[in-house]
């Protein structure tokens, strides 16, 4: 149950930007000081993302006391670093409901309030939206409308941004880039871009000399055009002079400012006012903190990123105790693992794209470091460099959330499938991923995978499963290699049993029964058995049967089941079209069988936010919905008894 906290006594009196604008610029301190730590006291108790809106409380108070919003539009990129901005747009007595199951998202959504003006959630998206926004608006005749992109360090590793930026270089529309410059994303950033960024902001001539620009440029643009093309070319020069580097951004055509310090909030708001009047587009450069204000999550800023319930006094992260062993992590699973395998194979590579702590592939880049690789927000670079990686005798394990994977769909077809190369794709979070809602629910892994040729798609229904999986993904000539499991523990607190191989396509029989068969995959077969063993104490003996390979799929194992059974219940934790229900149904069709089916999954609709379990019942497929649809469908048997 989310619990709701008193604001301080300006944060109480605003509602929506309209009343910051009715402060003067000495309060705007004030509001920073309370509406961070409203953001505190709020996410310690209910939980949520953390350090990245702490990171731009300053940033987002003089956005919204400068812009002109929603008139003016503000795209926030993922949005995890959104939550002032909530709080000031109409949301802060509803906080308190972030990310709870019917609550307010977790991240900027169209739906619910006009001032997030674009859905985010994946990285790296702000640019190209915002310069929709800006080209839409030039083009409707709306010259005085400003659109700012709020875009952190680690996002504009993508190429998503390259891509936005080169085109808005050349557009001359009315657009913002707010470089958001913290060295984080929810790990430490990596690449070229990194070091390039630091390089300006060490530059000690440079930024003696940025400080005045934007109000120079900004008096001289009232002199007439052909002043402010002058000045725009001293500067030029100049800059190039005191800082070869700082051409990045100018050879795309943008102006660059910068950097300034992203916590100065009256400092902050005066450059604002100033880029205002600058026409065309424009990169400001803020040098941030992620986790501002608490000393716990600036100095260890990965583990601050979205910590739980915590005491906001003492920083303890609160964590549910009990005295017998607890199954681990799917993805620790997988990090203790990988490491396993590749002391025995040497050919083994790691490569994750900027989720190392969220992967657990830490582990591998810590013991193994020239093995493991984090590559930055860049799924279809990952992919294909996995690619290459496996034309050199290699066996990359590339891993990759669900979610995020559908953003290097076309490598996975062009540069692997079609190679029939051994890349094996470890797809975490599969399913329904819980409170960060629809952009990261793994609703559609099974189906987009399993339609590609040369592919082997698998699911492990447990610990063991998922280690055994990942053995057999590994030896040789295995070609392109699915592994979906699921966010959070598994079921086998006794997880680390010895590795041995899964015939490929083979899948199991987990009970016997009679009336009704059970097929499942995955991880979503242990709610099937918390079913099952309830239907039993009532008379219903239903047989229930582990797929495991949705391609291919084990057809003894179906003639078995139709030749039985004219009763079919399907349960998958994805999408219900074009997963492994409909792959049961064409095998059916295929094959001349006659039964009733009916499947259980992720219905053809986006699903909210929630706990996993909220989620499973509110879509029909938990262990309740389960018993409820073999009651329908089944005979109930009294006194009797299937042999196991």
């Amino acid at each position: 149950m989310s619990m709701q906290v008193t604001p301080g006594d300006l944060l109480q009196k605003i509602n929506y930007p309209s009343d910051l604008k009715q402060l003067t610029e000495d309060q705007l301190e004030q509001v920073c000081q309370e509406l961070r730590q409203y953001i505190i006291d709020v996410v310690s108790v209910n939980g949520g993302h953390f350090g990245a809106s702490l990171g731009v409380v300053e940033l987002t108070v003089a956005l919204h006391y400068i812009l002109n919003t929603p008139y003016d539009q503000l795209v926030w990129d993922v949005g995890h670093q959104a939550y002032g901005h909530k709080i000031l747009t109409g949301r802060r007595d509803n906080f308190h409901t972030n990310r709870v199951y019917k609550g307010i998202s977790g991240f900027p959504k169209r739906s619910e309030s006009e001032y997030d003006t674009f859905g985010v959630g994946h990285s790296s998206t702000s640019v190209s939206a915002a310069l929709g926004m800006a080209v839409a608006s030039r083009y409707k005749g709306e010259t005085d409308r400003q659109h700012v992109a709020v875009i952190g360090d680690g996002a504009m590793t993508a190429g998503m941004a390259f891509e936005a930026l080169n085109h808005a270089g050349i557009e001359n529309s009315n657009i913002l880039v707010i470089l958001n410059d913290n060295n984080m994303s929810i790990d430490p950033n990596v690449g070229a871009l990194k070091q390039y960024l630091t390089d300006i902001t060490t530059s000690k001539p440079y930024n003696r000399f940025r400080d005045d620009i934007a109000t120079v440029l900004t008096k001289i643009s009232s002199m007439g055009p052909d002043a402010f093309k002058f000045a725009k070319k001293i500067e030029k020069s100049i800059k190039g002079t005191l800082l070869k580097k700082s051409n990045f951004f100018e050879a795309l055509q943008f102006r660059y400012f910068g950097p300034i310090d992203g916590h100065d909030v009256k400092h902050l708001a005066k450059v604002l006012r100033d880029l205002r009047d600058i026409p065309g587009p424009k990169l400001l450069h803020c040098v941030t903190v992620k986790g501002k204000g608490y000393a716990l999550a600036e100095k260890d800023q990965t583990k601050w990123h979205a910590p739980g319930l915590f005491d906001k006094i003492t920083g303890e992260i609160k964590k549910s105790k009990s005295d017998k062993p607890q199954p681990p992590k799917y993805q620790d699973v997988f990090g203790h693992t990988i490491i396993e395998l590749a002391e025995q194979n040497p050919k083994i590579m790691g490569i994750t794209p900027a989720m190392p702590s969220g992967c657990s592939l830490n582990l591998m880049m810590k013991a193994m470091p020239d093995r493991a690789f984090d590559v930055g927000i860049a799924e279809q670079h990952a992919v294909t460099f996995s690619a290459g990686l496996a034309t050199q005798g290699l066996i990359p394990f590339c891993n990759i959330y669900s979610s995020f994977m559908q953003r290097a769909y076309d490598q996975v077809i062009h540069d692997v499938a079609i190679q029939k190369l051994n890349v094996v794709f470890c797809l975490d979070r599969a399913g329904i991923a819980g409170a960060d809602g629809p952009t990261h629910h793994g609703a559609y892994d099974l189906a987009y995978m399993r339609c590609i040729p040369n592919m082997i798609v698998s699911a492990p229904m447990n610990e063991e499963e998922l280690r055994n999986l990942m053995y057999t993904a590994q030896q040789d000539d295995m070609g392109p290699f699915v592994i979906r499991y699921p966010r959070g523990t598994g079921v086998m607190p006794d997880w680390q049993r010895p590795l041995k191989a899964i015939p490929v396509g083979k899948g199991r029989k987990v009970t016997d029964g009679e009336d009704v068969a059970i097929l499942s995959i995955g991880a979503i077969g242990n709610e099937v058995i918390r079913a099952s063993a309830e239907l039993n104490s009532e008379g219903f003996y239903p047989a229930h049967y582990d797929i495991r390979f949705v391609k291919p799929l084990d057809e003894n194992l179906l003639h078995e089941v139709f030749q039985k059974f004219s009763k079919v219940i399907t349960v998958e934790d994805g999408c219900i079209e074009g997963g492994m229900g409909s792959a049961i149904l064409e095998f059916m069709a295929d094959n001349n069988y006659s039964a009733e089916i009916v499947r259980l999954g992720i219905p053809d609709e986006f699903i909210e936010h929630g706990e996993q379990p909220e989620l499973w019942a509110e879509c029909g497929y938990d262990a309740n919905a389960i018993m409820e649809q073999v009651k329908k469908m089944g005979i109930k048997r009294n006194q009797h008894t299937i042999a196991s």
